[in-house]
């Protein structure tokens, strides 16, 4: 708290603002503060491993934040880590995990470079790979360099930790990796590195190395790892819970409006532009009984256009809707009215009231395996309620449908 209560010029104070927001830790905002309110522009250094050749949404709440550093003025250092590539990011890994080749890494490369500039400015950004300097490095200078760190320093680091007792196997060249890694700020003189809440100990390894090649040390930001599709795992394209940049509209707006109401907060907080205090009115509305699809409407727009246009993301909804209406509804759909003397009913009570289920175990079962949708949008939360009003088209699996309305 004591970092917060410095206080700094108006236009660096607002500066902080727009930093602190969608991040989870800034080490140290003092420095961070200081560096600003000397009025140079600063070198922002976010490193990508080239380990698979797509960009989705998972990946931009970095990028987007490297983003406002450009709207501030500040220089883009956006490092691919073709040589880093090579070596395999052990972060989070329960085994070693197997390098990539050269061509492999050659060609994810290019696809990042292709990528990028739907969000970051290119006139402010340098793309640049570590390989440059890595390749020039000795096998003594890198010696010394395994020499700035410690074996037990590396065991601090949770995923090594955990292997380490459990007795399973960590391989030499992984200890490399972070120190590659931290080396990568010193070659680069780094003023501030991002990363996610994965990469803290690399990041900060980066910082202690740069001390001891007498630079000043890097402020370390580390942001959320945002959830994907399913709204658990960390996105992935190997889950199959992504969204990439380079979809389609259709697809990209059809994925959005897939996510749970719940995880639909998460995701505005992360990835739309909009002001913290839209978002808040947006959950107020929710909150008084307005339809949470609608709200997350307006999220599938906001990115489909980011990507797109805003002429792809309006016919993306206009598609969307219309496929829905156009689906294969009954004409002989039953309809059923409900009452909430409290003005909302459980998910799990209107299915088994609409006929839809035997009961409300097997409703909760069927939304657990992403069977059942409400307005064409599919239910991931259990706890779901709906609000008085509708009325509702109601699905359970591929047949079983029911309009309700509640009052």
């Amino acid at each position: 708290m004591a970092e917060r209560e410095q206080r700094w010029p108006a236009e660096v104070e607002q500066a902080l603002a727009v930093l602190r927001r969608g991040t989870e830790e800034i080490l140290l905002e003092s420095e961070l503060g200081e560096r600003l309110a000397a009025g140079r522009p600063l070198r922002v250094k976010a490193g990508f491993d080239p380990t698979a050749p797509d960009l989705h949404l998972g990946h931009t709440v970095l990028i987007n934040k490297l983003r406002q550093f450009q709207d501030l003025g500040h220089e883009v250092l956006f490092l691919i880590g073709d040589f880093t590539g090579m070596i395999g990011d052990p972060t989070g890994k329960s085994t070693t995990r197997p390098p990539l080749s050269r061509d492999e890494v050659i060609e994810n490369a290019r696809t990042y470079e292709q990528q990028i500039f739907k969000i970051l400015e290119p006139e402010k950004t340098l793309v640049m790979f570590n390989s440059s300097w890595m390749n020039e490095m000795s096998a003594a200078d890198l010696i010394q360099l395994a020499a700035r760190h410690t074996v037990a320093r590396m065991l601090e680091r949770d995923d090594f930790s955990r292997r380490y007792q459990a007795g399973q196997p960590i391989a030499i060249h992984e200890f490399l990796y972070p120190l590659i890694q931290g080396y990568d700020s010193v070659a680069l003189r780094a003023d501030v590195e991002l990363g996610g809440t994965d990469q803290k100990f690399n990041l900060l390894v980066g910082r202690e190395l740069q001390k001891h090649y007498g630079q000043a040390p890097q402020v370390v930001i580390t942001v959320p790892i945002l959830e994907g599709l399913d709204g658990v795992q960390k996105m992935s394209k190997s889950l199959g819970n992504y969204v990439g940049i380079d979809e389609p509209p259709d697809e990209m707006f059809g994925k959005i409006m897939s996510i749970s109401d719940e995880l639909m907060w998460r995701w505005f907080e992360l990835l739309s532009f909009r002001p913290a205090e839209e978002i808040a009115g947006f959950r107020r509305q929710v909150a008084e009984g307005a339809n949470p699809r609608d709200i997350k409407f307006l999220l599938a727009e906001e990115i489909v256009a980011r990507f797109h246009d805003a002429g792809a993301a309006r016919r993306a909804r206009e598609n969307f809707i219309a496929r829905f209406r156009k689906g294969a509804l009954p004409e002989d759909m039953p309809e059923v009215n409900l009452a909430a003397p409290e003005g909302r009913l459980a998910i799990g009570y209107v299915l088994r009231e609409a006929g839809l289920v035997k009961s409300t175990s097997e409703a909760l079962r069927m939304v657990r395996q992403g069977a059942v949708r409400v307005d064409g949008e599919r239910v991931g939360d259990p706890h779901l309620e709906l609000a008085a009003g509708g009325p509702y088209v109601v699905q359970v699996g591929k047949r079983r449908f029911a309009r309700v309305r509640i009052a």
